[in-house]
């Protein structure tokens, strides 16, 4: 089968003083980048479409959902780790306001357990493989879950090691066997009209 995890498009900021999670929906950007995602994978028959429960990753899946005429499976175990934080800012825009946070998110020092995380992923994503076998399969997530799923393929200890772009499709194979193969990370020539 093959499996397309699909980053979310550009959200918005979002800081919460009530310590609810912020849970931020897409920009006008990204629903420009969701569309443009939608568009160029219309032809690529795919037949499932899974999602995040988080606004991000569910809104980049809509156009997607109206194209190929499918239904939003929604997975939690491909929710971010990020998942409860009171706050969202794009890395960007993080970059220019908090600089060593950024410097820590782009080494992979995060405040949460990656590996028990990366776990979570990994298990939906393996319920995901098998229970389609043979079909092509789109989730939209987040750049967590695709780190975590690319790092169990290739056979590193779970690690953020890449910064997939905003609606990237990352494509991996998954046989009947077992065998997992990167086919392609972090492609956006949809992004470049």
């Amino acid at each position: 089968m093959e499996l397309l995890l699909i980053r979310h498009g550009l959200p918005t900021t979002v800081v919460k003083q009530d310590g609810s999670p912020a849970d931020p929906p897409l920009s006008e950007k990204g629903h420009e980048q969701a569309h443009k995602v939608a568009e160029w994978l219309k032809e690529n028959e795919i037949e499932r479409l899974y999602s995040s429960p988080m606004q991000r990753a569910f809104q980049t899946a809509e156009p997607l959902a109206r194209i190929t005429d499918l239904e939003i499976e929604v997975r939690d175990g491909v929710a971010e780790y990020d998942q409860d934080s009171e706050s969202y800012i794009p890395v960007e825009k993080l970059k220019e306001v908090d600089y060593e946070r950024w410097q820590r998110l782009m080494n992979g020092s995060l405040e949460v357990d990656y590996p028990g995380y990366s776990q979570r992923v990994v298990s939906t994503l393996e319920e995901i493989v098998c229970d389609n076998r043979g079909r092509k399969v789109a989730v939209t997530c987040h750049g967590g879950v695709i780190n975590a799923w690319a790092a169990h393929v290739i056979g590193f200890e779970p690690r953020m090691f890449f910064n997939p772009n905003y609606t990237s499709i990352n494509r991996f194979k998954a046989a009947s066997s077992g065998e997992k193969s990167v086919i392609t990370l972090n492609e956006y020539f949809h992004l470049r009209a």
